[in-house]
């Protein structure tokens, strides 16, 4: 499937600010096998002072930014075309969750997409008793790795609400599932911190939804902005899978994927340093379309 993607990130600051730094992880990935990016361009005004583009440790694009002089407000906007290669799952080929442990003890190297990144605790993600009961409680007898995470993505979806004003960005996964609702970055974390627990990799994967669905198909949550749903690793026959536990599903063709990581801090859009007083405020708006072949 062919998208081409619209993204507007916009920031208007209360007072002008005295400098800003910031670092933008918007661009489309590549990732062979799975999407291609066939184009892709970031403009962001007003025109900052400094930009440098690079890759990071996982392989995202990014774009740091600075501006010396003074600015009051501050647009992103990505026009990009690109090509969703979504892997069907026909087979489970994983091995029982309890001979992880050997496969992971033969996967030596630390590259960026070693399963080893995406064991312990992250800034975001630290585990929480109340999400390993529940984990194990949801598991079915004996599973296999990817049964273990449908089991947990399932009941995930189940238990928690999506609610787009019950939590912020900086909401720890403790407060969400203790609340049992919110957003989709909420639902990643805690499925991410579940299956942690129980030592499969998790990671983070930043992204966005097909905004208006095939006919006689349900829109899914989160379509309206970006999204984020999580990436296992479920042996060595199997590899990564992706699952979207705000939506109940193995990520497809509907998923544009933009960066992974360990959790929300390695993959945020836009973070930086903005010197500046008042209330800040920010809009954005997103438009996935498949292009007529």
């Amino acid at each position: 499937m062919i998208y081409d993607l619209a993204l507007t990130i916009a920031y208007d600051y209360g007072r002008p600010s005295a400098q800003a730094r910031n670092v933008l992880r918007v661009l489309p990935a590549n990732r062979p096998g799975e999407q291609r990016r066939i184009t892709g361009m970031i403009g962001i005004t007003p025109r900052p002072a400094e930009r440098t583009d690079r890759m990071d440790f996982f392989g995202n694009a990014v774009s740091e930014i600075a501006f010396h002089a003074p600015i009051s407000d501050l647009t992103v906007r990505l026009q990009s075309r690109v090509e969703r290669l979504a892997r069907p799952l026909q087979f489970d080929l994983s091995p029982p969750l309890d001979r992880l442990g050997a496969q992971l003890l033969g996967q030596p190297a630390l590259s960026a997409d070693s399963p080893h990144h995406f064991l312990a605790s992250s800034p975001r993600i630290r585990f929480d008793t109340e999400v390993t009961d529940f984990v194990r409680r949801v598991l079915p007898a004996q599973p296999t790795a990817l049964a273990a995470v449908q089991a947990v993505g399932r009941a995930l979806h189940e238990e928690m609400r999506f609610d787009a004003e019950a939590t912020d960005v900086d909401t720890p996964l403790s407060e969400a599932f203790a609340n049992r609702h919110g957003v989709c970055q909420d639902f990643s974390h805690v499925m991410i911190a579940g299956l942690r627990s129980i030592g499969l990799p998790a990671g983070y994967v930043s992204g966005i939804l097909r905004t208006q669905p095939p006919d006689g198909q349900a829109r899914l949550e989160g379509a309206d902005a970006m999204h984020a749903w999580v990436r296992v690793w479920c042996g060595t026959d199997l590899g990564w899978v992706e699952y979207d536990p705000t939506n109940d599903l193995m990520a497809g063709s509907d998923h544009v994927s933009v960066a992974v990581g360990r959790d929300y801090s390695d993959v945020a859009p836009v973070k930086g340093a903005v010197r500046s007083s008042g209330q800040q405020q920010s809009t954005h708006s997103v438009d996935l379309v498949p292009v007529p072949v």
